[in-house]
């Protein structure tokens, strides 16, 4: 096949691309900086600069493409608003599909979006469900929980450096899924039929509260977390003060997502009958205490290397400053 790529420069997208490459497709990627995108060319990625925002560049990269797999999301430093890209972009995105006749789409969204009218993101990628099955194209729809890739600046960084873990009282339990697992399940349902028109969960093996993930981390690295917690109401504050300006429009949108993780609901689904039907082994799945474990495990034996070379150069310096001493007396003294 011929793929789209949209948001290949992601956390997921880099992933559905590089494992779309690795299984023979023909993958094009749309960019808004082709410089920024230069790592995706260097996988055999065919490059095309195009915006969501802007509909007019998207016409070109459909030419020819057999499915679109759109990982791309508003973030929280974007100028731009989570409704300009994950609605007005997605909308437009879905439109120039259908008009090229794009035989496939596959969009990412997320688990128990219905359940979370207030939530502006969890809204629109309700909205955005509902406008792609209406539009006629052949879809799929896959909704996640979290991505582990996302735990490392949250937990593993902090406690590593000793720095707080911010908390937010008794949190939801999350199913969070490595963004390479994540990415086989796309591309494989690309081939299964069944999954035409359909929306599946893409949720890790078990769900983890964030008790749970410090814990985990600090057994892992021996090190004891500062946990911090940041009081629900004091959030909703800062929403609410942040909203009367327009550069904190996005980052009062993406806290509204604290509702959620402060819910008490967790974000899990049953796996099994999705495994089933696309022929994948559940046990083949990252677990979180392994996708931990491996990271910890780089990051300290780099840290080992780096303190063995710093320790290392500091000998030769001080072994360097005693020669020439060495040296003068043996001089003076004959």
């Amino acid at each position: 096949m011929t793929l789209l790529i949209v948001g290949a420069t992601g956390t997921l997208g880099r992933q559905v691309a590089r494992r779309a490459i690795d299984e023979g497709h023909k993958v094009r990627c749309l960019v808004r900086s082709p410089k920024r995108a230069a790592f995706l060319k260097e996988w055999g990625a065919e490059l095309v600069k195009g915006d969501l925002c802007k509909p007019q560049s998207l016409t070109g990269a459909m030419e020819g493409v057999t499915a679109v797999i759109d990982a791309a999301t508003s973030r929280a430093t974007d100028s731009l608003t989570i409704k300009q890209v994950d609605w007005d972009g997605k909308v437009a995105l879905i439109q120039a599909a259908k008009t090229a006749g794009v035989e496939r789409f596959i969009f990412f969204s997320i688990l128990d979006a219905d359940q979370y009218p207030e939530v502006p993101l969890m809204e629109i990628k309700r909205c955005t469900e509902l406008f792609l099955a209406e539009s006629g194209i052949n879809y799929t729809i896959l909704r996640l929980a979290g991505f582990m890739q996302g735990l490392i600046g949250q937990y593993g960084i902090p406690i590593l450096e000793n720095q707080p873990v911010w908390v937010t009282g008794n949190s939801s339990p999350v199913a969070y899924m490595d963004t390479q697992d994540i990415a086989k399940f796309a591309i494989r349902s690309l081939s299964v039929p069944e999954t035409h028109k359909q929306a599946f969960p893409v949720v890790g093996t078990r769900p983890w509260s964030a008790e749970e993930i410090i814990n985990l981390c600090e057994r892992l690295t021996g090190k004891e977390a500062r946990i911090t917690k940041m009081p629900i109401n004091l959030l909703r504050t800062v929403r609410r003060v942040i909203r009367f300006f327009q550069w904190g429009w996005n980052v009062a949108d993406r806290l509204e997502f604290t509702e959620v993780l402060a819910s008490g609901k967790p974000l899990n689904a049953p796996m099994d009958d999705v495994y089933q039907l696309l022929g994948l082994d559940k046990e083949q799945t990252t677990t979180l205490e392994s996708y931990l474990q491996d990271y910890f495990s780089r990051i300290m034996k780099k840290l080992k290397e780096l303190d063995y070379e710093k320790n290392k150069s500091k000998q030769k310096k001080e072994k360097s400053k005693k020669t020439p001493f060495k040296q003068s007396s043996k001089v003076n003294s004959q």
